[in-house]
């Protein structure tokens, strides 16, 4: 922290009367956040809701879709770290083994989907084929296969949707995602592991699972037992969104059944879904979309809409409000027989009466057969035997495709105006649109040792409210100087301004601190950004607080850039005070909440100084902005604000944990 500024957030936090002016009480951890914080439900649901007005709901003719369809895939190949698409290299296949059935062969494979980065399949072929045959990409979702402490992949779980097909005639593919392959990765990253990291770097495995599949289409149209142009793709659960999204990429998918593997943002972000899910079923949402829009993107070809009626992950509600929407859609295109639904009962789990009206499908529309299915989807192998590699190969870069799937930013200087254009475009479109300086409203007041003590309330956006507590010795009327104080977590929790908020109050550090300010004719602000005090974020168990920030990213925002935007405001509505327009502003900020600041002032070039301590050296250590690394990283923007910068390295404190 700077010199100086620890004895100033001390003072102030003894002086600060928060308490006393009927504000800030200390909170116990609420069970429920949506309970305890309903104004934070609301902002949830307000912006849902927005999003989702803002998505296919725009769309009033087939000319308004056909002029954004192409676009729309090229954003969402973006968001998949997909964009431009990596290089098509070799897919050097190496079949390691075959398994023999009456009915069908499986060839044990593996093919790279980029030098280095494996994808383990079982190939099943129907025996006494005499010309290519129809093929179906299956993708898996998640199934953990381990036996005596060998990983086999999920593709053995779903091993009887490989073997099914074979025996009806079907060429099918299964592959093992990233995560649970059999060299496996790391798919929770912010889930579980506290990687918030991924944000920064525009990273979803959900990409690389899409990589997969679209490298899977390369190695099936190789091959000459398929007819390239009767490809289907199918899935459930994790596989059903891997189905969505290849599909959505690639029109060499025919025909698609997708089978619980998507649902609204409604479901995710106000009822609580995404809790139910990994990182790796989401892309990152830099657009603001809705997942109508993913869905949108397989029209007009045949596309069975499937799921349970009590799947507690992908809800009904929300399913058949995404159908609807691609109804219209498929209406406009004229081909409404190529939108089916099916809803069959039960939770979410693989079961017959999903599987069977898949493959009837499949027959209508691939191979032009209405018969009756007369086999059922059963395994014949043990897990082992499916498996493809004896010894796991030394340069497979799966465990840590999360550090170079999605290439960074170059280092080296950037032009402000480049920056921040690169900011509006990429990393802050989360931000709501400006509205003007925010209008803040006097709360409390209250004298105490010579110093008014005043706390003033205002929006940041809607459902944000939030506060600016001031504190300026009576005799000074208009400062010649402004001190704002951005803190973060760990001030509010240390013993200064925990004694404020017990109604503390230490009249002779009121006194110094009253003389300070009349001897630089300065007034001194502390501002706390969303989520930060006693009560909010910090104090829900961590799994609580993850899923919080998770819902931040399903909406195209993070915890951490909307903080930035409150800063913003906060400096606006301290500005608009009476008497505050003129004086030089000076904000303090220390760690993550630094970095914060420091955004902040790229774009309220207002601040005439910016005084930093204990800053990350990159956005890898915190905090989270979507893409940032794929625009720049700390030391980049720190230069930009040179002119107006004074660092102060020493660690006399750890950034918060949140």
């Amino acid at each position: 922290m700077l010199p100086g500024m620890k004895k100033l957030l001390v003072t102030l936090t003894a002086a600060g009367g928060i308490t006393a002016l009927g504000e800030d009480p200390v909170l116990a951890a609420p069970a429920d956040w949506a309970v305890a914080d309903p104004v934070l439900a609301q902002y949830f649901e307000t912006e849902t809701r927005r999003l989702a007005d803002a998505g296919l709901a725009q769309i009033q003719t087939l000319a308004d879709w056909k002029a954004r369809r192409q676009e729309c895939r090229r954003q969402l190949q973006e968001m998949l770290g997909l964009w431009p698409l990596p290089a098509r290299t070799d897919l050097n296949p190496v079949i390691t083994g075959k398994l023999e059935h009456p009915e069908f062969v499986v060839e044990k494979l593996h093919f790279q989907a980029s030098p280095g980065l494996y994808v383990t399949a079982n190939l099943y072929l129907p025996k006494n084929l005499d010309k290519p045959a129809p093929a179906i990409l299956y993708a898996c979702g998640h199934s953990r296969a381990v036996t005596n402490g060998v990983v086999c992949g999920n593709k053995t779980g779903y091993q009887h949707h490989g073997a099914w097909f074979a025996r009806n005639g079907y060429v099918c593919l299964v592959i093992d995602t990233v995560e649970l392959g059999e060299i496996p990765g790391v798919h929770r990253g912010t889930y579980s592991e506290k990687q918030w990291w991924w944000n920064s770097r525009g990273y979803s495995p959900a990409g690389v699972e899409t990589w997969f599949g679209l490298r899977a289409l390369d190695y099936l149209c190789s091959r000459p037992e398929v007819d390239r142009e009767r490809i289907g793709m199918t899935g459930r659960s994790g596989g059903g969104a891997y189905t969505w999204t290849v599909a959505a990429l690639d029109d060499r998918v025919k025909v698609a059944v997708p089978v619980a593997g998507i649902t609204d943002l409604r479901n995710h972000v106000v009822d609580g879904a995404v809790e139910g899910h990994c990182d790796c079923m989401f892309f990152v949402n830099t657009y603001r979309w809705d997942f109508a829009q993913v869905a949108a993107l397989l029209a007009p070809r045949p596309l069975l809409f499937s799921n349970s009626d009590k799947d507690s992950i992908f809800p009904l509600d929300g399913v058949l409000r995404l159908h609807d929407q691609l109804r219209r859609l498929y209406q406009l295109y004229q081909a409404g027989t190529n939108l089916g639904l099916l809803i069959t009962e039960g939770p979410h789990a693989d079961t017959q009466d999903l599987q069977v009206p898949a493959l009837r499908w499949f027959n209508r529309w691939l191979k032009n057969d209405s018969s009756p299915v007369e086999t059922a989807a059963v395994k014949f192998f043990a897990p082992t035997e499916l498996r493809v590699f004896d010894q796991l190969p030394a340069d497979a870069i799966n465990p840590r495709v999360a550090e170079t799937f999605v290439p960074r930013a170059a280092p080296g200087p950037l032009p402000q105006s480049e920056l921040i254009q690169a900011l509006e475009e990429k990393v802050f479109r989360g931000w709501p649109a400006p509205s003007g300086p925010a209008r803040p409203t006097l709360a409390a007041q209250a004298r105490e040792a010579g110093l008014r003590c005043q706390t003033f309330a205002f929006n940041s956006q809607d459902h944000v409210p939030l506060q600016l507590h001031l504190l300026q010795p009576a005799k000074v009327r208009k400062p010649r100087r402004l001190i704002l104080a951005v803190v973060d977590t760990a001030d509010w929790t240390a013993a200064p301004f925990a004694s404020v908020l017990r109604g503390e109050w230490q009249a002779a550090e009121l006194a110094a601190l009253r003389g300070q300010l009349e001897r630089e004719s300065a007034a001194l602000a502390f501002f706390a950004p969303r989520l930060v005090k006693p009560g909010e974020l910090a104090t829900l168990p961590q799994k609580k607080a993850n899923q919080i920030r998770r819902r931040f990213m399903l909406l195209g925002q993070t915890l951490d850039s909307m903080r930035v935007w409150d800063i913003r405001c906060a400096v606006q509505a301290l500005r608009s005070l009476p008497g505050f327009q003129r004086a030089p502003l000076t904000v303090r900020a220390a760690g993550p909440m630094g970095v914060n600041a420091a955004y902040a002032a790229l774009f309220e070039p207002d601040i005439a100084r910016l005084e930093l301590a204990a800053l990350p050296a990159s956005h890898m250590d915190g905090p989270d902005y979507l893409n940032i690394l794929k625009v720049a990283d700390i030391p980049q923007v720190l230069e930009c604000l040179r002119d107006r910068l004074e660092l102060d390295s020493a660690p006399d404190r750890r950034p918060p944990a949140q």
